[in-house]
């Protein structure tokens, strides 16, 4: 198989809304389903990764989140449209497949920075407006 890109591709992507997952298919063989939760808490977008490291915005109260809409962008990757009205995340193909592929460590580290900072995964999130960086 020689692709130009080392990285599988989907071949097949469905939203299950009443489960709440992105079922991914991969050129691969690979298939995975990956819960909306992991994906708006691990979006890509700067809003939750924050603009250098260590600046990530930690994501709470997102256990109900939909997907409401999914958008393609070119042929590499979608783009989501969440319940919660964010929408500025953009999944490549090599994204979805880490997400999808290493799922039990990120919910892993998800837990472990909500016990570091004393949330739960239902706590709201603090009100949009600062970055919350000043409670130090």
């Amino acid at each position: 198989m020689a692709a130009s890109t080392s990285a599988p591709i989907p071949e097949a992507i469905t939203v299950h809304g009443a489960s709440r997952v992105l079922e991914v298919r991969f050129s691969d063989g690979a298939h995975f389903r990956i819960p909306f939760e992991l994906m708006r808490v691990y979006s890509p977008s700067a809003e939750v990764q924050g603009h250098g490291p260590g600046q990530a915005v930690l994501q709470t109260g997102k256990r109900h989140v939909d997907i409401v809409a999914l958008e393609p962008v070119g042929n590499y990757a979608v783009q989501p449209t969440f319940s919660d009205g964010h929408d500025s995340g953009i999944f490549t193909w090599e994204y979805l497949y880490f997400l999808g592929s290493r799922q039990d460590e990120l919910w892993a580290d998800y837990e472990r920075r909500l016990a570091q900072a004393g949330l739960d995964r239902d706590a709201p999130m603090p009100a949009p407006g600062g970055h919350g960086c000043a409670h130090h």
